[in-house]
């Protein structure tokens, strides 16, 4: 399954979000698609291949291995998921158009396959999961992405 989940980040991502029309509404949420594309280029990518490194895991050791137990099922995000390290209002776009933020959030694929490829004995940290090795990143990552993407009505097929 792991490989279906690389796959489809690797090779699939991208061309769901390059069909998304920009204006479509999200179903649950405040971020338009390109303010969410900016989400996952300057936060999720980032802090899972550590170029945003995070000081602190925010959760209890408790709450660490629920919070583990769900990142290794396949049960999806809840709609409307609260982040306590985002603010309630989406930042602005930072881009000019949703293909400015589609090219930050390639260069962050490839940076987050890259620093696992030079050192597959990686950990990050992440600050709702803890220290996570490169099929947890991938879990998470790939859980992250179908969460935005049925945000806007995308349903990808399980791989």
């Amino acid at each position: 399954m792991t490989i279906g989940k690389e796959n489809f980040l690797r090779t699939k991502l991208i061309g769901y979000l390059q069909k998304l029309d920009p204006s479509t509404p999200p179903r649950w949420g405040k971020m338009s698609v390109q303010q969410m594309i900016e989400h996952l280029a300057d936060d999720a990518f980032p802090v899972a291949s550590g170029r945003l490194p995070m000081e602190k895991i925010l959760v209890s050791p408790e709450q660490l291995q629920k919070m583990q137990q769900f990142l290794l099922s396949e049960k999806p995000f809840r709609e409307n998921t609260v982040n306590p390290l985002m603010a309630k209002e989406p930042a602005p776009p930072r881009y000019k158009t949703v293909q400015g933020a589609i090219g930050a959030l390639q260069q962050e694929l490839i940076a987050f396959f890259e620093a696992f490829e030079k050192d597959p004995a990686l950990r990050t940290r992440n600050p709702f999961f803890g220290e996570l090795n490169f099929e947890e990143n991938l879990q998470l990552l790939y859980k992250h992405s179908l969460h935005h993407l049925r945000q806007f009505g995308v349903e990808p097929p399980l791989p």
